[in-house]
């Protein structure tokens, strides 16, 4: 059996670049693609000692730079078998009547239109071939609005709305649609959320034990790993100490 082809964003940091290692060992080419060029080179390098790899640089909120990347590939590496639309990001934690216009650009380019063009590319390829394989990076963010995450949480209320829409219009095709929605994982969101601030990030994850991006590519990599007829359609994932968005165990 050939290798699948997997298309991950958002490859350089957090869950994409934990996802993109531990597929590489396990039988997935892959395209990573991400902003920070230097980063997708160095990961290219290494990851090429297990498996074959493309890179494409662009910005997701870019609607043009996705299709000509994506279009740039050849023939072979067009026929994307998994798409893993992963890239996002959170800006500000802020009440919605002092919330940065900026910062909620950023959110909803990003979380919600930069996962419409990359999907856009790829899924007619996937109806065509009536295959394929769908997994939308959500958050528990999607399913439960907290306290000043009003914008953040709208754009993963999308995301899971898209997700649901996609499985209902792409279902007689045969595709996979999955959603993952992960609650507290320690990588780069919360530095990224508290513009480098990292006492302010840290506090996050203080006195408990989160997830990491780890335990998330391994959900990943048992999704995809299911037989043809299995879809895992809808997961939620908390560490431990995590009951729901607001609710946090914390050892004194």
């Amino acid at each position: 059996m050939s290798k699948r082809i997997v298309l991950i964003t958002g490859a350089t940091s957090g869950i994409g670049l934990a996802t993109a290692n531990l597929l590489a060992k396990h039988n997935f080419k892959l395209i990573i693609c991400g902003r920070r060029k230097d980063r997708l080179e160095k990961q290219k390098a290494l990851l090429s000692d297990f498996t074959e790899v493309k890179m494409l640089t662009f910005d997701v909120r870019d609607q043009e730079a996705v299709k000509k990347a994506i279009h740039s590939l050849l023939d072979e590496w067009q026929k994307i078998d998994v798409l893993i639309n992963n890239a996002g990001n959170a800006h500000g934690l802020d009440p919605i009547q002092t919330g940065n216009v900026h910062d909620w650009d950023a959110m909803i380019d990003i979380n919600v239109k930069g996962l419409l063009y990359v999907s856009r590319e790829v899924i007619p390829g996937m109806t065509e071939r009536k295959s394929g394989h769908i997994v939308n990076m959500g958050s528990i963010a999607g399913k439960e609005v907290y306290p000043n995450g009003n914008v953040y949480s709208a754009s993963k209320f999308a995301v899971d709305a898209l997700t649901k829409g996609m499985r209902m219009d792409l279902n007689p095709f045969g595709i996979k649609v999955t959603s993952i929605n992960p609650g507290l994982v320690e990588t780069e969101f919360s530095l990224v959320r508290f513009k480098g601030d990292q006492d302010r990030a840290a506090t996050v994850y203080k006195d408990i034990k989160p997830l990491t991006a780890q335990n998330i590519a391994e959900i990943v990599l048992f999704v995809l790993q299911q037989p043809d007829h299995v879809v895992l359609a809808d997961i939620t994932v908390f560490p431990t100490a995590q009951a729901s968005s607001t609710i946090v165990k914390r050892e004194s």
